[in-house]
């Protein structure tokens, strides 16, 4: 009930508060502030300071993905995102131990494109959390064993075994060769061949990590409640003596065009059938990748979305359907996912996607249409500002568009782009890129169901903490409603948000 009634107080407000998310209308969003700068070592640093709670996300991100492997060689890339959690020269013992028992939490992600590490810690906690990270990127490889290598192969198995027991899961595996040419560095999963990891030597996956895990392919964002004189001089402390690595070079923008449909029919242990469509589209940031993000926000974000709509609501032909765009650095894919219902069969929603598919490449989206899925992203935009750490928070953001645009403060400029779109330019670029033999389809039909499994890991001395750190938290203004309703609310006026 307080709930309820704080969202209408909430809402109240930002009606009276007219243009703060006015459709189709760039936000001015409260700047970002931060201090960018490079180690003579090649590391980009960026400090964010925000002292609202007293907590600090670290944040690293490495240039590096499996599109950086090379055939024979694949599943490097996450093989060292587990790697880099087992120790290194300085502190050769399991690093979520130390992390977690100061208060923190802690983990990192392999993408196509990029690897990343994050701790948010209490304020007092920073210097643990960057000695951390500057030991395994500069010291991993002394500690590296072929213990370590073969019992982080096991857990990578196993994490391949309980992935592909996952519904639907033949499909990831099958959809990187559909789509892609074998020569295309995205042609192959991020998870690699277990037969590549298998056959790599301790010295094979050492020279990929000398090649890519370097202070020169890296960018370490700390955001939060930390002092900025105090902060730089860790980082040159833990940081700067570290060597560079070689120069990396980046692999260009490659597109595919297919020269027709293809098609692929699998079974799986699943009990209703799904169709999976993708089509090749721009990167990351590239012209054309806002119009399509829109579009799959008109086509499947909501009750009233196109796709939902007919397929979900209307006909009941689809037990769920989802559209979005699977961002990556040198080609992005569109894709749409609708589960059917007992007993459909896959060609009646194939029916009615093409039909909207092509009504949005002849006749395009409405304004009506368009500005709530601006509306939708702008929000999601503006939510994941609440955050300093983790996935998505300030110092993700800020090392995601260093890391791919080659400057942190890119952020008003990615949002005012997308609020910028119109029907017409949706059209156009659905035209260009989402035609009928442009495209790869899986269908996946049930089979019989297999089985999961598990795994674990172990801790030393570390930097202790620092002082201890006063925080005084927002105010908190009550009121109880003459109806006898309370009413809890506290100002903020960092973010356009309520």
């Amino acid at each position: 009930m307080r709930t309820a009634l704080l969202l209408a107080a909430s809402l109240a407000l930002a009606l009276a508060n007219a243009g703060a998310a006015v459709p189709g209308v760039a936000a001015e969003l409260p700047p970002l502030e931060f201090e960018h700068y490079e180690l003579p070592n090649g590391l980009d640093v960026i400090l964010h300071v925000d002292h609202s709670t007293p907590i600090v996300g670290v944040n690293v991100w490495y240039h590096v993905g499996s599109k950086n492997e090379k055939p024979g060689r694949t599943g490097f890339a996450h093989l060292f995102e587990h790697m880099m959690f087992q120790g290194s020269q300085h502190y050769d013992n399991d690093y979520f131990l130390p992390l977690q028992n100061a208060g923190g939490q802690v983990n990192g992600s392999t993408t196509e494109d990029r690897t990343n590490y994050w701790e948010n810690v209490p304020s007092d906690q920073l210097e643990l959390a960057l000695f951390l990270e500057a030991d395994r990127m500069g010291y991993l490889v002394p500690a590296m064993t072929e213990e370590k290598l073969a019992n982080q192969r096991d857990v990578v198995k196993n994490e391949k075994r309980q992935g592909d027991n996952q519904p639907y899961a033949k499909a990831w595996d099958l959809m990187p060769g559909l789509l892609f040419p074998g020569e295309h560095p995205y042609s192959w999963t991020v998870i690699g061949s277990m037969e590549d990891l298998s056959a790599a030597s301790l010295e094979d996956v050492s020279e990929f990590f000398r090649r890519y895990y370097a202070p020169n392919n890296a960018s370490l964002a700390v955001a939060g409640d930390f002092d900025l004189a105090q902060a730089k001089a860790m980082i040159e402390k833990y940081f700067a003596g570290i060597p560079s690595g070689p120069a990396v070079d980046r692999l260009e923008a490659w597109v595919p065009r297919l020269d027709g449909e293809r098609r692929f029919l699998a079974e799986d242990a699943v009990e209703m059938g799904k169709l999976i469509m993708a089509w090749h589209m721009p990167g990351n940031y590239q012209p054309g990748d806002a119009e399509l993000e829109l579009l799959s926000s008109v086509l499947a974000t909501g009750k009233t979305s196109r796709l939902y709509k007919r397929l979900v609501y209307d006909r009941q032909i689809a037990q769920e359907v989802e559209v979005y765009v699977d961002r990556r650095e040198l080609s992005s894919i569109f894709m749409i996912e609708a589960t059917a219902r007992d007993g459909v069969p896959l060609e009646r929603i194939e029916a009615v996607i093409d039909e909207e598919l092509a009504a949005v490449r002849s006749k395009g989206v409405t304004k009506d249409e368009l500005s709530l899925a601006k509306v939708g992203y702008e929000g999601r935009f503006l939510r994941s500002l609440q955050r300093v750490g983790a996935w998505g928070g300030k110092a993700d953001v800020l090392n995601k568009y260093n890391t791919f645009l080659g400057d942190p403060g890119r952020l008003q400029w990615d949002l005012d782009r997308h609020l910028a779109v119109t029907p017409a330019a949706v059209q156009r670029t659905a035209a260009e890129y989402l035609g009928p033999q442009q495209r790869a389809v899986l269908e996946i039909v049930a089979a019989q169901k297999p089985v999961p499994a598990t795994a674990s890991a172990p801790a030393s001395e570390l930097p202790g903490a620092g002082a201890p750190v006063s925080f005084s938290p927002p105010a908190l203004e009550h009121a109880t409603l003459a109806n006898g309703l309370e009413l809890y609310l506290v100002e903020k006026h960092e973010l356009p948000l309520v």
